[in-house]
């Protein structure tokens, strides 16, 4: 009898065993499975066409935390099923839509998405085109151009990354594209976002060659978007607010900002993100750093941690400038200063690490005197924060020019027999510098490398706050901040 009972109870046991093991079997062939399709989903382009003069990587800290910038880019390519949903009377040729820098800090707590207007005036740097030449440089370019570099379906999204590196000196990590079709999947994956329909939104406003007004499209109100009504939400110019491109950027960062919510609200996981990653790698083309399900649903997982109230949104600062539009400096250098600093928009320290104490500046008062100011570095702008700092101090800064000799390693001030006193109070803003009497008039500052090194290690000046108070938060009022006018 005693045998009998533990000869079933092992039976059992074995039982039990192998129900477990073969569950184990099929959810790992099922996770294989998802794994492979999203894989097999997700285009990558050439790490070829990536500038060789980038930003220097963030170096990980003792426990290993980095900030991450991801470039996410918006294509409006009218190829295949996006045709149908944006219209295909632009041709098939990649255009970049939308373009937002996210910057995610290293104390995984903060994160801040830039919008870069796409009719800005840029530096274009050289980009590798399809048929395996350089373009020149192209200094005052419109911004979205880069991505049409070459004039393909796919886009040049390597040109757009070394755009953006270019001007806010920041190294992107990575880099994703997504297309009509896969945003219009990504909304319906998630069952709808709701957000805030400011007036009711008409067919001709989506089409203003349409010549009437025709049907309402959108009504006014809180509505919950998916699929095509998502995609004339965020694309729509006419009819709302100033009628304007910029305008625009407002509210694709209010539905992105309620899109967040959705996700996080719904809890992050691999289970709840796997379905929304299957619906975008379907029309994503990435970095070759991300090119897997894995590691998409890992990045996204980063963000899991950030309150909304600390997930910020914000246009780089601008004008227009006739039909295009200028970023104004050095509003616009400060705000990725900022980001490079790892201090979000309010300067709070992101970075993980303790602040260092500023550095007593010296009492000195500038006033009535003329300073020119010269960079004799190969450093870009260093004139202007040389003169930014004697404006502080309310010397006259009456020029900034380049050295004509870029290799000075010592800052230099020079000054005329009758400006000593003078040239003594300049120095005293710019520590270890040279006093140097020519027989010249008035008061010249020639900066040098110590002076770069300085400039690149300060921690940036507060953001004004008439530029942190267009920030948008994710848990912003959804009704709040939609459009300009």
């Amino acid at each position: 009898m005693g045998v009998r009972g533990l000869k079933r109870k092992r039976s059992r046991k074995r039982w039990v065993i192998a129900i477990v093991a073969s569950l184990a079997v099929l959810a790992v062939g099922a996770a294989g499975a998802v794994y492979l399709k999203l894989n097999s989903n997700i285009s990558t382009f050439d790490a070829a066409g990536l500038s060789k003069n980038r930003p220097e990587a963030a170096q990980a800290d003792a426990n290993g935390d980095k900030p991450v910038n991801l470039l996410l880019i918006g294509s409006d390519t009218r190829s295949g099923a996006n045709g149908k949903l944006g219209g295909s009377a632009s041709g098939p040729v990649g255009r970049s839509d939308t373009t937002i820098l996210l910057h995610v800090y290293p104390d995984h707590q903060h994160a801040v998405g830039v919008s870069i207007p796409r009719d800005s005036l840029v530096d274009i740097p050289p980009c590798l085109l399809p048929n395996g030449t350089w373009s020149p440089d192209q200094p005052s370019a419109q911004f979205n151009s880069a991505f049409s570099m070459g004039d393909t379906a796919k886009g040049n999204p390597a040109c757009t990354q070394n755009t953006v590196e270019k001007l806010s000196g920041l190294r992107i990590d990575h880099t994703l594209v997504i297309d009509f079709a896969g945003f219009a999947a990504m909304t319906s994956a998630v069952h709808g976002v709701d957000v805030c329909v400011p007036n009711d939104i008409y067919q001709g406003d989506m089409n203003p060659n349409l010549g009437y007004k025709g049907k309402v499209v959108l009504q006014k109100g809180l509505r919950n978007l998916s699929g095509q009504q998502a995609l004339d939400y965020v694309r729509v110019r006419h009819g709302v607010g100033d009628n304007s491109d910029v305008g625009r950027m407002l509210r694709q960062q209010a539905f992105l900002s309620a899109l967040i919510a959705k996700v996080k609200g719904g809890g992050m996981s691999l289970t709840n993100i796997l379905p929304l990653a299957s619906a975008v790698t379907k029309s994503l083309t990435v970095d070759p750093a991300l090119n897997s399900g894995l590691k998409l649903a890992k990045f996204a997982l980063t963000m899991k941690n950030i309150d909304l109230k600390n997930i910020q949104f914000i246009t780089a600062p601008w004008k227009y400038a006739g039909a295009r539009i200028d970023l104004v400096h050095p509003d616009v250098d400060d705000l990725f200063a900022e980001l490079r600093a790892d201090r979000t928009l309010q300067g709070v320290n992101a970075s993980g690490k303790p602040s260092t104490p500023a550095k007593p500046t010296p009492v000195v008062d500038g006033t009535g005197i003329n300073v020119s100011v010269f960079n004799g570095t190969t450093t870009d702008g260093l004139a202007g924060k040389g003169a930014d700092e004697l404006a502080a101090k309310h010397f006259t800064v009456t020029g900034t020019a380049t050295a004509k000799s870029q290799d000075h390693a010592t800052t230099r001030i020079e000054y005329g027999s009758t400006d000593a006193v003078q040239a003594k109070a300049v120095a005293q803003l710019f520590p270890g510098a040279q006093l140097v009497m020519l027989d010249i008039p008035g008061i010249n500052v020639v900066l040098g490398q110590d002076f770069a090194k300085t400039a690149a290690t300060a921690p940036p000046k507060p953001l004004p706050t008439s530029l942190t108070q267009q920030a948008r938060s994710a848990d912003a009022n959804p009704c709040s901040k939609l459009s300009y006018g």
